[in-house]
C-alpha cells in the first residue's frame, strides 16, 4: 500500500468531512434570491423611487444616493464572490459549481 494515497484520502476526510458537491438546483438564481431581491428589498426600492418622484425633488443628490448604493452593493457582491471561490478552494476542493462543472 502507497503512502500517498493513503495521505490524501487522510487528508480529505479531514478537510472535507466527506462533504461533496451540491447536486440539484444550485448556483444564482435559486429560493434565497427570490426572496432577497421580491421582498426583502421592497424598502430599498421605494427609497430610491421616492428620490426621484417625492416633493421636494432633487435629481443631483438622487443620482448620487444611487451612486452610492450602486458602488457598496457591487464592493459587497464582488467581495462575496471572492471569498466564496476562496472557501470552495480550501474547503471543498475546487470552485463552486457555477464556475466549474456541476457536481457529482
Amino acid at each position: 500500500m502507497s503512502l500517498i494515497p493513503t495521505l490524501m484520502t487522510a487528508l480529505s476526510t479531514v478537510l472535507y468531512h466527506n462533504y461533496d458537491g451540491t447536486e440539484g438546483f444550485t448556483g444564482f438564481a435559486n429560493e434565497g434570491t427570490w426572496v432577497i431581491f421580491a421582498i426583502i428589498l421592497v424598502p430599498v426600492y421605494i427609497m430610491l423611487i421616492a428620490w426621484f418622484v417625492g416633493k421636494p425633488r432633487d435629481t443631483k443628490t438622487g443620482l448620487l444616493g444611487v451612486t452610492y448604493l450602486v458602488g457598496l452593493t457591487t464592493s459587497m457582491w464582488v467581495g462575496m464572490f471572492f471569498v466564496t471561490m476562496l472557501i470552495g478552494i480550501l474547503f471543498y476542493g475546487g470552485m463552486p459549481e457555477p464556475i466549474t462543472a456541476p457536481g457529482p
